[in-house]
């Protein structure tokens, strides 16, 4: 099967010409980042995922639903492929919020994505990624140079190398946090297949440890606001840097600020653990 773009582009409100240009890569990553949220309720409820992409098609293109790393970008790479980009998918560590000698495993899906040459230059690579949730994420691509700096207003990120000792260069993703940079995760350009995904993913939906399996979260990225719901703790940050934050009172609350709020349904009768 091959995505149906038609229902992908009004899933995420894109019209525009489809070509494989920046400007399409960058207008249409924004536009999924904008149009699709980020949750993870298959594995708080007992699931794995499935990254297969009539599932995910099913899932976060003609539902009420949103999903994790491996499904949002599973599902952008399919649609950059079929626009005529060539997609690499690579895997990172995420450190933000890591205490000093922290080790954690790689288990982050991210991409890149090579641009053909426009006006007669040569091809150049992106950083792509429309599955981190977190409010420091990409809400464009990031051109895989380093050093590059990108204002993806209200955002702004950049990309450096980081102290390593393998053979390969360390990317490192860090965000503008008002007066400092933030990190938020490190990679190398080693190329990463559909089975390894398949392998983190189920890693990432089963073990305890995870903390996928253990709170509700889901992310929402909107015009002027970015909502954040983690276990029954909301906290919307307006773009001006104001945040509100409050308490839900129980697991009736938060299936209902899910559906109100986040565009997030889950079926009738739905219980949450917890």
């Amino acid at each position: 099967m091959t995505l149906d773009l038609d229902a992908y582009f009004a899933r995420i409100g894109w019209s525009g010409e489809r070509r494989p240009t920046v400007e399409v890569l960058r207008s249409v990553h924004r536009a999924h980042m904008l149009g699709i949220p980020f949750e993870n309720l298959d594995p708080v409820l007992g699931s794995v995922p499935s990254l297969a992409l009539p599932d995910l098609e099913k899932k976060l293109v003609r539902s009420e639903r949103g999903g994790y790393c491996y499904e949002h970008n599973t599902l952008l790479a399919a649609a950059l492929s079929r626009l005529g980009f060539r997609v690499t998918l690579l895997t990172a560590r995420v450190v933000l919020g890591a205490a000093p000698g922290d080790v954690r495993p790689r288990v982050h899906m991210v991409m890149q994505v090579d641009v053909e040459g426009e006006d007669g230059g040569g091809p150049t690579r992106w950083l792509a990624d429309v599955g981190f949730g977190s409010h420091g994420a990409l809400l464009e691509p990031i051109p895989l140079v380093v050093d590059a700096e990108l204002l993806d207003t209200p955002r702004r990120h950049r990309l450096v190398h980081a102290p390593h000792d393998g053979p390969l260069e360390m990317w490192e993703l860090q965000t503008d946090k008002g007066g400092y940079w933030e990190p938020q995760y490190e990679f190398t350009l080693e190329p990463f297949e559909a089975p390894d995904y398949e392998v983190i993913n189920w890693h990432s939906a089963t073990n305890p440890r995870s903390p996928f399996q253990q709170a509700v979260y889901a992310q929402r990225t909107l015009p002027g606001l970015h909502r954040a719901l983690s276990g029954r703790t909301l906290v919307e940050t307006a773009d001006d840097g104001t945040v509100e934050e409050r308490e839900l009172s129980d697991s009736a609350e938060v299936l209902r600020v899910l559906a109100e709020d986040f565009g997030v349904r889950l079926p009738e009768g739905t219980v949450l653990p917890g």
